[in-house]
Parts: C-alpha cells; structure tokens; sequence
C-alpha cells in the first residue's frame, strides 16, 4: 500500500494520529489527516502587499571568495547532501516501519480504532425486561398466553372424564377371557390417535385462516352460509354434557354427604362451579386441570393395587369379595378375542367414538398458546391424546382383568363400600369431574355467544359474566328436574359429537387447503376423509343403538 500523494503542496506539521494509525490508514488506502499551518490566509495577503510595496533592489556583485573558502565551501555541500540523504533514508524507513505495523493491525480480528467507531456507531436496542429478583437482575421476553405444559393437563383433563370408568364394561359386552383386551387396546388406540388427528386439523385451520372460534373456522373455509350447522352442533353437544355433569355431581355429593340431592347440587353450583366458571382463559383452570388430573392417576394406580394383590379374586379368595353382591362379583369365561367379530363390540366402538371429544375447544387451545404455531399445538396435541390414550387403556385393562364380565357400568361400584383405597378414590372422580365441568362449560359458553353472532372484541367481562350466570341457572334448573336423560345423551353424542370429532375438522382442513391451493398436503387430506368416514360410520351405529335402546 502507499500514500496517496495530492496535488497541493500540504505544510509540513506534527500528524494528527499516531504512527500505528497511519500506517493502517496507509495500509487501507487512506490519506493521513496532518496538521495545518498556523498561518492564516489574511496574514498570506497581507505579507504579499508589503512585498509588492517594496522596488526590487540591483542584485550585489557577488565578492571574490578566496580558495580554500571554495574547497569548504564544496566540503560543507557534500556533507549537506549525505546529512539529507540520510534524512530521507531515515524516513523510508519509519514509513516502512509505520506501513508494517498498520498491516500487522490490519491482519488481526480485532482492530481497536475501528471497533471503536463501530461500537458508538451502532443504535441501542431496548428489550421488554421482567424483574423477577431485585437482587439478580434478569432480561427475558414478556409472557403471554399459556404454556405447553398448562395447555397438555387441561387437553387431558378435558378428555380424560369419569366416562373412562365405563371402558371396562364396555370390553366386557363382547368378551369374558382376559385376552378379550388385546382387540379393545388397538380400538382404544386407533380411535384416539384419529380424534386427537381431527384435533390437530382444527388447530391448522386456525393457523391457515386466523380463526378464533369453531364456527369461524368453518366460515373462513367450508363457508359462512352454513356456519350455523357446527355452532348448533358445538353448543348442544356441549350444553347436555354440562346437564350430565350436573345430574351427576348432584348424585354423588350428595349420596358422599347423606344430603338431600338439589339442595347439595345448588350448594355446589354456587360455591364450586360458578367461581370456575366465570374464569375467562384456559390458562387460569391449569391448576384445576391438574388436580383433575392427579385425581384420575390416582384411581388407576388403586385399581391396579387392588388388581395384583388379589383383593378381588375368587379363585384367591379375596378379603374383599365377599362384601359384594352377587351381581358384581368377578365372572370369567372363555370368549376372548375372537368376541370382538359379534355386534355386541360395536358397544365399545360407540363409547370411544366420543370418549376423547373435546374438539369444541380446540380453537381455543390454539388462540391461547403461547407463540403460537402449527407445530408447537401439535405438540400439545401429541401429548395430551397420547397420555389419555394410556390412561384409558391402563384404566379398561386392570378394570376388565379385575371383574371380567361382571364389570358395571360404573366400574367404581364393583369395589366394595368398606375398601379405604378405593373410597378416596370416588373422591378423587368426584373432584375430577367437579373440575371438568368449566372445561365443557368454556365450550358451551363460546357456542352460545357464536348463535349471538357476538364477535370476539365485544365479549366483554360484563357479557361474559351475564351469559355464565344464566347459562347455569338453566342447566342447574333442568339438572333438578330432570333424573334420566340418557337416551338424549347417548343419541345426541353419537350424532353431534362424531361429526364435531371427525366429520367437521376434516371438511374444514379440505375446502382450505383447495381455497388456498396449498401444495404438498395431500396426504394429510385423504387421511381426514377416511377419518370423516369412520366418524360417520361409527355415528350410525350409536344412534341405531340408542334407538333400539328405547324398545
């Protein structure tokens, strides 16, 4: 590298920076900055006048300079030329010096004058900041919205119901050997990884049309014309499931505190059911959800202690057996897997076909992730079906390995009054389904505000509270009135919650994926029409049997 040279005759003076700078200035090809004359251009004009005023003299006869003056005189110019030719000399070298240092600076990561002005050069980037120590001070970004975590125990909460203590009954309709689980175990699965598949479609659509509510999801895909059909479908699946936790809450405090039954069920309404209720997130019901939750583990792990140590066994003789009526005895015979080829495992298929419906809620679970995204709700999705299919397989085998073909329909009433194990766990139920029913209720809620045509921004807290209070008036009203609504419940579950678990989602994931011409999902379309399918299929023939129920 050299210096770049300017027309103008620059005065000489002291540099500005030091012999390191400019070198790496040189070495970059930049001009070092030096330092100016001191004289200034008004004294330049004025030393130029005074010189023009004065005439120029006669040049003086040059004197006679005697020998030995000439021969110093020579003398003193050689040693002149060698004192400015080391001079220049000198200087090369400190050049040399200077341009080797700046490329030495120049060859290091880093360069300090350089990092210097970039470093005051760049702009300061403010971040959101919590404190959550004032001792140990912390930068992170402001939460909002609900954890992974929060999110899978209220997906299996809202799952994972006392409808669970019926899947033993249900194996038992078609078999009595104990290897009449293993077919029950792959319904269990295949069922549940299909709902939880219907799950994660209406959580896409979300993700595709920025929808908030099962009925605006259908409008931004399938149509708005037609949107009234799943609104209806979401609120009345909803508003009977609400009924029948009611019926039941009512039964089993009351018959737990030797009460009278309406007088418990207002009891609870108001000072249970109402405060959860008038929570407005999902979030909020976390701590609930899990307790729920914890209740429901609890009862699978007494029943499997109960079923290994034999408490039960007749061929034992079992402590506790001879304290239950004959009826419900355990009862085992020889039909094992070959029982699910009969009509009567069709039983089983109707109870799965909506044990892990939950789907209404399912835009709201997706709205109120945290970061939000397709992956991260699948995410929830994948572990919330994934420990309910455990725990209702878990839950159906010890039941049905326990009792055999005398499982009830309950089958917490198989197990005897006196069993201390097995008493906490009906509390355990009890404050499982105390702390489903806001889950249910939240869908209700929603589906009755959707018919408003009460959009998202106007739901204010008043009009929130308003509408839970009076949607619990009604149901607890009807639950008081009413004792046997179980064809209701079984109809209507076959029909609406089949087509809200696998018929709807899969629609809904087709016309958008068609509206949007999106590449590379069609795989993922053909294997929501076979689950529309199966749902339609299994809709049937529930609604068959609960007609035929009424003969």
């Amino acid at each position: 590298a050299t210096l770049v040279a300017s027309s103008k005759k620059i005065p000489i003076g002291i540099p500005d920076k030091s012999w390191g700078v400019v070198g790496y200035e040189s070495f970059h090809g930049e001009r070092p900055a030096v330092a100016r004359s001191t004289t200034t251009t008004t004294e330049k004009k004025r030393t130029a006048r005074e010189v023009a005023k004065v005439p120029p003299s006669p040049p003086p006869r040059p004197p006679k300079v005697p020998e030995k003056a000439v021969k110093s005189s020579k003398a003193a110019s050689e040693e002149a030329t060698s004192g400015v030719a080391k001079s220049i000399v000198g200087v090369g070298l400190a050049v040399g010096a200077a341009a080797l240092g700046g490329s030495i600076l120049a060859s290091q990561q880093d360069k300090p004058e350089r990092s210097l002005i970039e470093a005051f050069s760049k702009p300061v980037a403010v971040k959101p900041m919590i404190v959550k120590n004032p001792r140990k001070l912390t930068i992170e970004p402001r939460e909002e919205g609900a954890s992974i975590a929060s999110e899978i125990f209220n997906l299996v909460k809202a799952i994972v119901g006392v409808g669970v203590l019926s899947l033993p009954a249900g194996v038992a309709a078609y078999g009595s050997a104990p290897s009449a689980f293993v077919p029950a175990a792959l319904l269990i699965t295949v069922i549940g990884v299909l709902s939880g598949y219907g799950f994660s479609l209406i959580g896409k659509v979300c993700s595709y049309t920025g929808a908030r509510t099962y009925r605006e999801a259908w409008s931004l895909s399938v149509g708005e014309d037609s949107s009234w059909i799943p609104a209806w479908f979401g609120t009345l699946k909803t508003f009977l499931a609400c009924l029948a936790f009611s019926m039941v809450l009512g039964d089993t405090f009351s018959s737990l505190l030797e009460t009278d039954r309406n007088k418990t069920l207002l009891s609870v309404t108001l000072l249970i059911l109402a405060p959860l209720c008038l929570k407005k997130d999902l979030k909020s019901l976390a701590p609930y959800s899990l307790i729920g939750v914890l209740g429901m583990v609890y009862t699978a792990c007494a029943m499997a202690a109960r079923w290994l140590d034999g408490s039960y066994s007749v061929d034992g003789g079992g402590e506790l057996v001879g304290e239950l009526a004959r009826h419900l005895k355990p009862k085992f015979g020889e039909i094992g897997m070959k029982g699910v080829l009969s009509s009567n495992s069709l039983i089983l298929v109707c109870m799965l076909s909506t044990a892990y419906m939950a789907h209404f809620n399912a835009p709201k679970f997706y709205m109120e992730l945290r970061n939000k995204n397709v992956q991260r709700f699948n995410s929830v999705v994948s572990w919330g079906f994934g420990v309910s299919i455990f725990l209702m397989g878990f839950i159906s085998l010890v039941g049905f390995l326990t009792f055999g073909k005398a499982c009830d329909g309950l089958v917490l009433n198989n197990y005897a009054g006196t069993d201390s194990l097995m008493g906490i766990s009906r509390i355990a139920v009890s404050l499982s389904l105390l702390f489903s029913y806001p889950l249910a209720f939240t869908g209700c809620r929603d589906g009755f505000l959707d018919l408003a045509k009460v959009p998202m921004e106007r739901r204010s807290a008043g009009i929130m509270n308003f509408v839970t209070i009076g949607l619990l008036t009604g149901i607890t009203y009807l639950a008081t009135s009413l004792t046997d609504v179980s064809f209701v419940l079984a109809f209507g579950g076959a029909m609406l919650g089949n087509a809200l678990t696998y018929v709807f989602p899969a629609m809904m994931y087709g016309a958008v994926v068609k509206k949007q011409k999106r590449k590379g999902e069609d795989l993922g379309v053909f294997v929501a029409m076979i689950s529309a399918l199966l749902g339609i299929v299994m809709g049937g023939i529930g609604a068959g049997m609960a007609l035929k129920s009424l003969d």
